[in-house]
Order: structure tokens, then sequence, then C-alpha cells
């Protein structure tokens, strides 16, 4: 999940939710680091609880791969729900830190483009706040949606201009996540509209 400031200096990959990264070579990357994707601030504003629910509201999950898991924010919360968790990301850094911070979660190296995983390996995939960051969305999406058994979730930054985040040009219209999931393939589309993000649930 990515956590950024204007001006792109201090967001957050894969994001991590966003915190870290998707992709290789293009400049959407979270550059901060891991402190500050678990201020107290950042926490509150991601509503990881509220997230989690709807995640797994009305879906048999038991186990969730977190992509861009950063410091493994998300990983750990859906760990305390009974999940079975894994977390990826390209920043070796980041994963260092989330085996530390997460010791009963696995994380292992791989970009959302190319996942190491075969198909269907985990019953829910969670991109937290790292899809804006794909060089190629389309791709990542159909990785999403190969890897997954059961859905898809994706929290992203809402369409507009704020003081954290990445800047408007890197954020992703709704209209638009909507648009590439169908199709992609995802039959069901579940858009929530939370305080301060935008999260999208996507079903078979």
């Amino acid at each position: 999940m990515g956590s950024h400031t204007k001006g792109h200096g201090a967001g957050g990959s894969s994001g991590a939710a966003g915190e870290s990264h998707g992709g290789t070579g293009h400049d959407k990357r979270y550059g901060g680091g891991v402190e500050k994707l678990r201020r107290a601030e950042r926490l509150e504003m991601l509503e990881l609880g509220r997230v989690v629910e709807l995640c797994l509201e009305g879906g048999a999950c038991r186990s969730v791969l977190d992509v861009g898991t950063g410091s493994g924010l998300f990983a750990e919360a859906f760990l305390r729900r009974g999940l079975a968790a894994v977390g990826c990301d390209v920043s070796e850094e980041m994963l260092e830190a989330a085996r530390r911070l997460v010791p009963g979660a696995a994380f292992v190296s791989g970009a959302m483009e190319r996942l190491p995983f075969e198909d269907g390996s985990f019953d829910l995939l969670f991109l937290g706040h790292v899809l804006h960051e794909a060089y190629d969305v389309d791709r990542a999406l159909g990785e999403a949606r190969r890897v997954a058994r059961v859905r898809v979730a994706i929290l992203e930054w809402p369409f507009r201009e704020e003081e954290m985040g990445p800047p408007l040009a890197h954020r992703l219209r709704p209209e638009r996540v909507v648009e590439r999931a169908r199709l992609a393939g995802f039959g069901a589309v579940e858009r929530h509209e939370l305080r301060q993000m935008e999260l999208f649930v996507l079903g078979a």
C-alpha cells in the first residue's frame, strides 16, 4: 500500500496500502521508508479493519496473497483473521522488514505483472495501493485473476488531488478500474467508497 506525500517523494508503493511496489523500471513506486508505512495517522487512514471485513465478506477465504506487501501490514491484518498469509514485493528491503515484523506470514520476491505462483494458489488476492504503479494494468489484473480462486480485492487512492498519496497523474479513475476488471474477465465488480480510499472487490 503506498504512502506517498505530494510530489511523490515519500509515497507508498505497492505499494502498500499499499505499501509497496509493483512493476519494474518506472517512477511510480513508493520511495519512503518502512517506518512511514506504519505511522499511526496512516493506519487510521487505511481503515484496516473495515477493508479486511469487506474483502472477506460473503466468501470462504482461507488463504491470501498480499501483492506489494511492503512492511506486511495487510498480510498481518489477514493473518489475525485466521487466514494463511503470503506477501510478495519487488523490494528486498521491504521483504526483510515484513519478515521481521510479521513472522507468522511468508514473504517472497515477486512483481504483480508476473506472480511466481501457480494458477488458483490463493482464495484471495489483495492489491493494496499498488495497481496504480503497474506498468501494465491489464497484465496485473490478468495475473491476479489467474492466481486467485475466489476473489481479488484492490485498495486504491481516490481520484483527486491530496497532500498524501501519489500525484493525480499516477492515480486510477474508478471507472477505469471497473472497465479493466471486466475486460480481464471478472464478472462481479463491487466498488466501496471508504472515508479516504476506494476498495474494489472482484469475483468470477
